[in-house]
């Protein structure tokens, strides 16, 4: 995935101004994707330059004029053409998993701090995860109901359980890495301490 297409996405829902596209990124497909705002008015440029989306200059309410963004035929082939194209994983980078690998090396109770940061980072986590899977399930986030406003009203159950879905998908990793956590502390106090080396 790229943050051209999460843009893309975005924008498939209605057009906008660059502050409120960085906005709705940032409430919604942040939680999946996220970059600084830097990158996002970047990506814009380039979206921009290869067609993939229309700017027009439009007065704002405030008297101060601003680029208004829109997905262009080219941009919504490509959304289109991106979404439905099964795509290769992700290069796997997780500096826990590779910390874990080395709990061997450390005081045993190093190591359940460590993990009991994870663990409530991880916690943290899932509740962001449900109340945002709830809040899709309610149309009540602001993105969706932008989205659902320009979509027929029998597809609005289908779009709004989809999104969720992908939520519930992100608990369901949380409450495992949780479960997994918790299984860590529990060999890591029946650890001994690690011995220092002598000579």
């Amino acid at each position: 995935m790229s943050l051209r297409h999460a843009l893309l996405g975005v924008l498939s829902a209605r057009p906008m101004n660059g502050y409120s596209l960085a906005r709705f990124f940032l409430a919604s497909q942040n939680w999946v994707w996220s970059a600084p705002r830097s990158q996002i008015y970047s990506a814009l440029k380039s979206l921009e330059d290869d067609g993939l989306i229309d700017a027009s200059r439009e007065e704002g309410r405030n008297g101060l004029v601003t680029k208004v963004y829109s997905l262009s035929p080219a941009g919504q082939a490509e959304l289109d053409h991106w979404v439905s194209t099964p795509q290769p994983p992700s290069p796997h980078r997780d500096a826990f998993a590779v910390q874990a690998l080395h709990f061997d090396a450390i005081d045993p109770e190093d190591a359940a701090t460590v993990l009991r940061a994870y663990l409530d980072d991880q916690r943290r986590q899932l509740a962001e995860w449900e109340s945002h899977r709830d809040a899709l399930a309610s149309r009540s986030t602001p993105l969706l109901k932008e989205r659902l406003a320009s979509r027929p009203a029998g597809e609005h159950e289908r779009i709004a359980t989809l999104k969720a879905h992908v939520f519930e998908g992100q608990a369901m990793q949380a409450l495992a890495r949780i479960a997994w956590a918790e299984q860590a502390l529990e060999l890591v106090a029946a650890g001994v301490s690690v011995a220092t080396p002598t000579g």
